[in-house]
């Protein structure tokens, strides 16, 4: 029988300047704001002593800078199927704005005009939760809100639209696991917060 990861362990990046504004960030390769930089390294200081076989991020800027501060960009081995969702026609606009041409949208229920469905998300995902099982070791992923909350749904069974439930911030830590042969959330959106000095 195939050994299993004791845990999967999935990053978020820093924050951006769209992630404040609450802006759909999927495929702009914005970088970190200086305040990410700093969550970056506060998530160095959360993973310290924390040894994964398995290092995998997002090609893109936020999730590979954030990678690397944290001190796992050397082992760290870039894989498309992490990068965001691909908003389409709604990347840089909030769900406010879009809900005044389209009143009641939901990415979860409409997906975005001209952009990646919700199953091709959930096939990108589920195509990384078969690459972490097949590998066999425990494994640290940095990436992106949604396409983290669709990995964490393929990752518990559950239909790709589960991701709704669960929150994500950035600069968190959460771990899935197994009871017995289930998989399981170990923990979730574990904030690394700033030290009081180093907050803007």
């Amino acid at each position: 029988m195939n050994k299993h990861p004791r845990e999967i362990w999935l990053v978020r990046h820093g924050e951006t300047a769209w992630s404040v504004a609450w802006r759909h960030t999927g495929r702009t390769d914005i970088p970190l704001t200086e305040a990410g930089r700093l969550q970056a390294g506060a998530l160095k200081q959360r993973l310290q002593g924390s040894s994964f076989p398995l290092v995998l991020t997002s090609p893109l800027a936020r999730a590979a800078e954030t990678c690397w501060i944290a001190g796992y960009g050397n082992m760290a081995k870039f894989k498309d199927d992490l990068m965001e969702w691909d908003y389409g026609q709604y990347e840089g606009r909030t769900t406010a704005g879009i809900r005044v041409e389209v009143p009641g949208w939901s990415l979860w229920a409409d997906n975005p005009a001209g952009g990646e469905t919700l199953a091709q998300v959930a096939q990108r995902a589920s195509n990384m939760v078969k690459t972490v099982k097949a590998a066999g070791s425990d494994a640290v992923i940095f990436a992106h809100a949604h396409l983290l909350r669709v990995l964490a749904a393929c990752w518990l069974g559950l239909p790709p639209d589960g991701g709704r439930l669960l929150a994500l911030a950035t600069a968190s830590v959460s771990i899935l696991g197994y009871e017995r042969e289930t998989g399981v959330i170990v923990t979730w959106n574990n904030v690394c917060h700033l030290p009081a000095k180093d907050k803007k």
